[in-house]
């Protein structure tokens, strides 16, 4: 999707900067992360939040059976929005 930002091994403030040009594009973002980089996706949704008119309007959070190991991952999704 146009709107989704996947969160990985970049330091925050780099999906910081991605959610700045999505939101160029339009009025909704959601992060998408899994595992260890959940922590990542909530500090960039905070910094955002901090420096921009936006909204945490939604988080989803869920778990994934990954591998074949069958390995549960946890996994988040947090949209912001545009305006109060």
């Amino acid at each position: 999707e146009e709107n989704v930002v996947f969160v990985g091994r970049k330091p925050p403030m780099a999906y910081v900067q991605a959610m700045m040009n999505t939101f160029g594009r339009g009025d909704t973002v959601v992060l998408k992360a899994r595992g260890r980089s959940i922590s990542t996706a909530v500090d960039a949704a905070e910094i955002i939040r901090r420096i921009m008119d936006v909204k945490v309007k939604d988080v989803h959070i869920d778990t994934v059976v990954l591998g074949d190991d069958k390995r549960n991952v946890s996994m988040i999704d947090i949209t912001v929005t545009k305006g109060g």
